[in-house]
């Protein structure tokens, strides 16, 4: 993925972070959104693209305007709660902006984790989430340790291991690991790549690097097309271990569909997302310090090992995505060519215009 970000990059300009924040904003406020959703919506997308994570940043705000216009996205009301115990809260997100749901279920858990130690929220029928990444560090930052994961129950794309039917989503996990430094921050899906990305790559001509695929017969393949023509993603692994990655789809299927209490079984339609939070005090276990005091060693020991021919350095999950925000926030966000052209035909229809390229 680190070369599709290269050639994106060649294909952008570095725009204003606080410029291109405002204008999205008023994007969403325009449809009807409450300050608080497009707030929470606009920075999920906005991270995303600071941090690197390109499919699912300003590139689908587009899409989530249309979904707003079709009905697909929910903006009125809030959430059912379906149960509290306290440490265990279930959510029926009724299609409200996912951005919105995790925040909110966010703000429950660092609430809640002083007291119980650990807090897990559980939202069904949430709207897209985006990049779970972007979620983790107002949880890092407090020196909690969290687990988020998601999938789409009304969706298909990855075949079981052995399987030539989608029957998954990608199914991400996430995690967020304090350290005495920078916190290790997962985002890994089960599949080698996204829909999203894949759909990317279909609609300008590009081939993945490599058999990311499967067609309609289970063959793989380098073409992107072969999903709209019964073809599936293959699991972490690919023909070779794709059992793990396999493994790791049902793992999430059954935090964020099982213990949401909606899932596959219930013939969902359109776009729907479920999702699992845990929030974990340290404090409560074994200890803060020595939690961190572990992780940072671990950190370290990562980072001071000798690396192979041809890799500069050694990094840690988040290395890469700390670094580009901390850029983004200094010299401005890359935005390709067709994110700048999607937002652009929005943002007239509003009286507004696209800033130029610092």
């Amino acid at each position: 993925m680190q070369s599709d970000q290269k050639e994106s990059e060649s294909s952008s300009a570095r725009y204003e972070v606080r410029e291109i924040r405002s204008l999205v904003e008023q994007l969403f406020l325009a449809t009807g959104m409450k300050k608080e959703m497009a707030l929470d919506v606009t920075e999920c997308l906005l991270a995303a693209d600071m941090m690197g994570h390109s499919t699912h940043g300003l590139v689908i705000a587009p899409w989530y305007l249309d979904e707003i216009r079709n009905g697909g996205m929910n903006l009125e009301g809030v959430f059912d709660t379906l149960s509290d115990r306290g440490a265990c809260i279930a959510w029926n997100g009724r299609r409200l902006p996912g951005a919105w749901l995790v925040n909110r279920a966010i703000d429950s858990a660092l609430e809640r984790v002083p007291q119980f130690g650990v807090v897990t929220v559980t939202i069904a029928e949430g709207h897209h989430t985006g990049a779970l990444a972007t979620y983790l560090p107002r949880l890092t930052d407090n020196g909690y340790m969290v687990l988020l994961a998601c999938s789409g129950p009304a969706s298909q794309g990855v075949a079981p291991y052995g399987g030539t039917v989608g029957l998954f989503t990608p199914n991400p996990l996430s995690a967020g690991i304090p350290t005495h430094k920078d916190p290790i921050l997962l985002d890994i899906s089960c599949s080698i790549t996204t829909i999203k990305h894949s759909g990317q790559l279909a609609q300008a001509g590009r081939s993945y690097p490599g058999e990311w695929a499967l067609d309609a017969r289970g063959r793989p393949s380098t073409d992107p097309q072969v999903l709209s023509h019964g073809g599936s993603l293959m699991p972490i692994g690919g023909l070779d271990h794709g059992h793990k990655g396999y493994a790791m789809a049902l793992l999430v299927e059954a935090l964020t569909q099982g213990l949401s209490g909606v899932g596959r079984k219930d013939n969902l339609s359109g776009i729907v997302m479920n999702t699992f939070l845990q929030v974990i005090d340290p404090a409560a276990l074994g200890g803060s310090s020595n939690y961190l005091d572990e992780t940072t060693w671990l950190t370290d020991a990562c980072h001071a090992n000798p690396p192979r021919d041809g890799v500069d350095a050694v990094r840690v999950p988040g290395d890469r995505a700390r670094s580009r925000m901390r850029e983004a926030q200094e010299r401005g966000v890359y935005l390709d060519e067709a994110i700048v052209a999607g937002l652009s035909r929005h943002l007239s229809e509003i009286g507004e215009e696209f800033p130029r390229p610092m």
